[in-house]
């Protein structure tokens, strides 16, 4: 074990005694142990538990040489704190360990990373160099390979970005290992590369996947591959992207194509993008098979552009709740894992609420917390909009409001509780929705993750707000009904 790493583990160790970090965290969403954490790494499937690898720094609240955290779980819910996995301790990686991918073969866990090393250019300028590299472990410990870097920017076509180079999304087909990594084209565009390699040492480049074509971003970070339900799903997480109408903002996103694969050609044809979430806090997801079959989801719920983590806090970073995926109608479908049922206390009820435009803000007996599974449906009204306030007491509040006549979901953070001038406010359309609108909402403490209609969108932000505001409130603009029923989620 390298110097690094080992002081990596102890600092991990010592900051866990700190109650004062403990009982801040989320309750059931994986976050930082100390320090920051981002994008979700090596999330995969090793002898019968789920892994879940994420970028972190764990000597800062900010990001900074990036090493690989490690949480383990057999729920996707209650999650066990592991020792750092990597550290960037190695001539070809000592400017970090970036984001990559995990698969188990032959009875060992293959970690795939992009290793970043510092260079002079031949005017005397810094550049970092992005390679990709390998290490082998047994679901605690990893090494890296001795031939490390594995792939690098000369094998790539000439006049492609050495130094946009990153990322790389692992698996097998048959007896041929396979993996694509994010790239800056000759033209500036994003890209998506693939190679193969027969042992995991050796790699070839094959071709270039997909690409931008100069309409969605630049720079595609964080690319995922895989079948569902018939098709094939490319993800990427575009980075400079200009806002679209309702359905991209400006700034990083994440979004999908549905498309076929020919693994013979290696060809992809695809349809246009969509976005995965439209929350104001979400990047970067990654996705694996679970054991029973289904695909699984997660995401960082953070921004780069927006950094609410309070000045105080001794952790920033955290990661979105699971989600099952599916494609209905050639468009994904998440809801929360199904194994957040088990953690459900305390169901509360209320159905055929009427609430009407003259009404104060209406609170419901048993209706409050920050730890919450809550499912709300609107039945029938006349009516404008519909408003919930959540984490309420007076002075905070969070709004999600749906606007029917224009169709627009929007979550409000205006009133949190931040002192920062950051975006507080975003919306989604919601063009397929018919009079009755079911809205599923998963809080955790700093986090509230909705999913309308069964999954058929979703959005996830960020609330910081102290966590003495408890209250939920409902009102409306206009006349309806809706019923209520919300459980409190505990996991110890």
């Amino acid at each position: 074990m390298s110097e690094q790493l080992q002081r990596a583990i102890l600092y991990e160790e010592k900051r866990a005694e700190d109650k004062e970090i403990q009982e801040s965290k989320p309750s059931f969403h994986v976050c930082a142990p100390v320090g920051w954490i981002n994008d979700p790494n090596g999330f995969s499937c090793y002898q019968g538990n789920y892994h879940l690898f994420y970028q972190y720094h764990p000597y800062d609240t900010h990001w900074g040489p990036m090493h690989w955290g490690h949480s383990r779980t057999s729920d996707f819910i209650k999650w066990e704190q592991l020792p750092c996995a990597l550290a960037p301790d190695t001539p070809y990686d000592g400017q970090g360990c970036f984001s990559g991918t995990a698969i188990e073969h032959d009875g060992k866990h293959v970690l795939m990373y992009t290793s970043v090393q510092e260079q002079l250019s031949e005017d005397g300028k810094s550049l970092n160099r992005q390679t990709q590299s390998i290490a082998i472990g047994d679901g605690i410990h990893y090494e890296k390979l001795e031939c490390n870097p594995v792939i690098t920017g000369d094998m790539l076509p000439e006049g492609n970005s050495i130094e946009d180079f990153r990322d790389p999304k692992l698996w097998k087909e048959g007896n041929t290992f396979y993996a694509l990594m994010g790239n800056k084209g000759g033209d500036g565009d994003g890209q998506i590369v693939l190679f193969s390699s027969q042992d995991l040492k050796s790699w070839k480049f094959e071709r270039i996947l997909d690409r931008s074509r100069d309409m969605y971003g630049k720079m595609w970070e964080c690319p995922d591959f895989f079948p569902l339900d018939g098709k094939q799903l490319l993800i990427v997480s575009p980075q400079f992207m200009q806002a679209q109408g309702a359905e991209f903002h400006s700034g990083n996103n994440s979004l999908y194509f549905v498309g076929e694969y020919a693994p013979e050609t290696k060809t992809f044809l695809r349809n246009r993008p969509y976005q995965i979430d439209y929350g104001m806090d979400f990047y970067a997801p990654q996705t694996t098979a679970a054991m029973d079959g289904r695909r699984i989801l997660i995401g960082w719920l953070q921004s780069w552009d927006n950094y609410l983590t309070p000045d105080t806090a001794k952790w920033s970073g955290m990661m979105t709740i699971p989600r099952e995926i599916s494609l209905k109608n050639g468009k994904l479908i998440q809801v929360p894992v199904r194994e957040l049922d088990l953690y459900h206390k305390n169901e509360v009820k209320h159905d055929h609420v009427q609430i009407k435009e003259e009404d104060a803000p209406l609170s419901l007996e048993g209706i409050c917390g920050r730890c919450l599974d809550m499912t709300i449906e609107v039945e029938n009204g006349t009516y404008d909009t519909f408003t919930i306030l959540l984490a309420a007491d007076g002075e905070n509040q969070t709004a999600l409001i749906w606007d029917r006549r224009e169709r627009l979901f929007t979550t409000d953070r205006t009133y949190c509780g931040m002192t920062k001038d950051l975006l507080t406010r975003r919306s989604m359309l919601l063009e397929d929705t018919d009079e009755r609108i079911r809205l599923r909402i998963v809080m955790d403490k700093y986090s509230v993750e909705v999913f309308v209609n069964d999954g058929q969108k979703a959005m996830t932000s960020l609330i910081y707000t102290p966590l003495k505001a408890q209250g939920i409130l409902f009102r409306a603009k206009g006349s309806l009904t809706f019923s209520v029923v919300k459980y409190d989620v505990a996991v110890n």
